[in-house]
């Protein structure tokens, strides 16, 4: 048996790559263009200062079964087109889902209009043209895009799969709240009147499932899944149904525990978590609007000084991968934290603006982030990092949005595992972890080797010195 905490690795499906003709779109780049170069044009036409427009399509299949019958299957096709009108720094935006000349021109006269009637905001203005991203790199190609053809019965077959493989692990897997398998594509072209033309192709593939271990008031739950860009680097339906089984099953007969202060030990995925908490806090948008815990944190330590987070756009297949962000700005690889120390926030041009500082190209987002210690050894696995827990805390779920990002106070309901001596006693349940986010990450004693991708963020288990946990 696999250990129950070690998420299986990607194996192959045996998913050969699309040629170009099976992209399954129903509109090619150059009909994108054509429409966007038509709404810029009519907006010039009406007399606005400067204009932006994006047009995008997006498809997909999605299958569902539960108890070894189909439960659902939903094919989804959406198309949208936006435009973003300026009449100086009064700024509109309209958008449609019908790409006809006429409702085009209705879409940027309604942008226009809002503009006209919309308060004067100084920092409201397309990117800067120098911080356009070069003509060159706008075409860098990431490998973010492999179409899936896969049909409903071959999804379902795999979903099937999936859970079987997770009913057939034990005997005491009872039931199963279904299993899922999702293809899903879509492609975007998008242009502005500060010289941006650009777009590409990208795709996200996923399988999941999620069995029931035990029966009546004894029953716990888990679930897992395999996401990827391409279909082919997914992991087996019956690694994943085994692992989520697992899991179920090492959460029988779990207990209530006293209330007591100890150390406490986020899985991977959960860590990803507290990297995001940590990101929400050094974006621009809580920064100007000053609802951050970490204000007025640039050149400051905010964590341990064996900590760096370092931001990469250009990870091939990375699920934060992307040549340009969401205005055309140019984007690069940074480190965000360095020995603990923040190195730079992450700032669209209006954030950047309300703070008197320049773009860091993370319109739309950061993009995929690696969490990392200097102290990390090779051999820092799960067991490792239990071991370097000793008595306290594993976490392995969190319920609840106990999360205040103005004060940084984190208080969520939780379950996981007493560990005693380094090693797994009993699981438990029912209990609340509570702490401070600026202490938590200041608190942070190793993060571990067992590195999990989780989104757009990479990180290994996160040990926390000290928390609350209130329990019995």
């Amino acid at each position: 048996m696999t250990n129950p905490h070690t998420p299986p690795k990607a194996a192959p499906q045996g998913v050969s790559s699309p040629k170009p003709a099976d992209s399954g779109f129903a509109y090619s780049r150059a009909f994108f263009e054509s429409k966007v170069d038509a709404a810029l044009h009519h907006a010039k036409k009406l007399g606005a200062s400067d204009a932006g427009a994006e047009i995008s399509e997006g498809c997909g299949l999605s299958v569902s079964v539960r108890n070894g019958e189909l439960e659902n299957v939903e094919r989804n096709r959406d198309k949208s087109l936006g435009v973003t009108v300026y009449l100086g720094q009064r700024r509109g935006n309209a958008s449609t889902s019908d790409f006809s000349e006429e409702a085009i021109e209705q879409t940027v006269r309604a942008a226009y209009d809002i503009a006209r009637f919309t308060a004067e905001d100084p920092f409201a203005s397309l990117p800067d043209q120098n911080d356009i991203a070069p003509v060159a790199d706008r075409e860098r190609d990431l490998d973010l895009f492999c179409s899936w053809a896969i049909t409903s019965e071959g999804a379902m077959q795999l979903a099937l799969a999936c859970e079987a493989a997770a009913l057939a692990t034990d005997k005491r897997i009872t039931n199963s709240e279904g299993a899922g398998v999702s293809a899903q594509q879509s492609h975007f072209f998008s242009a502005h009147t500060h010289d941006f033309r650009g777009g590409y192709a990208s795709s996200r593939h996923s399988m999941s499932v999620s069995p029931i271990a035990g029966k009546g008031k004894a029953m716990q739950r888990d679930s897992w899944y395999s996401s990827m860009r391409h279909p082919d680097a997914l992991a087996t339906p019956q690694a994943i149904g085994r692992y989520a089984a697992e899991r179920a099953l090492s959460r029988l007969k779990a207990r209530k525990i006293a209330t007591v202060e100890c150390p406490v030990l986020f899985e991977s995925p959960l860590a990803a978590g507290l990297v995001g908490g940590l990101v929400q806090a050094i974006s621009g948008g809580a920064l100007y609007r000053k609802s951050s815990f970490l204000l007025d944190s640039l050149g400051k330590m905010v964590l341990p000084r064996h900590v760096d987070l370092f931001e990469d756009p250009f990870v091939l297949r990375g699920k934060g991968s992307s040549p340009f962000d969401d205005e055309g700005v140019n984007v690069k690889a940074r480190k965000v934290i360095d020995g603990g120390r923040v190195q730079g926030y992450f700032l669209s041009s209006y954030s950047a603006r309300k703070l008197g500082m320049r773009t860091t190209g993370n319109s739309g987002g950061s993009h995929n982030l690696i969490f990392t210690s200097r102290q990390t050894k090779p051999g820092d696995d799960l067991n490792a990092m239990l071991h370097k827990l000793g008595t306290g805390l594993f976490v392995t779920e969190l319920m609840g949005q106990g999360v205040n990002y103005v004060t940084g106070d984190y208080s969520r309901g939780a379950s996981g595992f007493w560990v005693e001596n380094g090693r797994i006693a009993y699981p438990v349940h029912e209990i609340t972890i509570a702490g401070n986010m600026k202490t938590m990450l200041k608190g942070i004693e190793a993060v571990g080797a067992d590195t999990y991708n989780y989104g757009a963020k990479t990180v290994g288990s996160i040990l926390i010195n000290r928390m609350k946990v209130a329990g019995s």
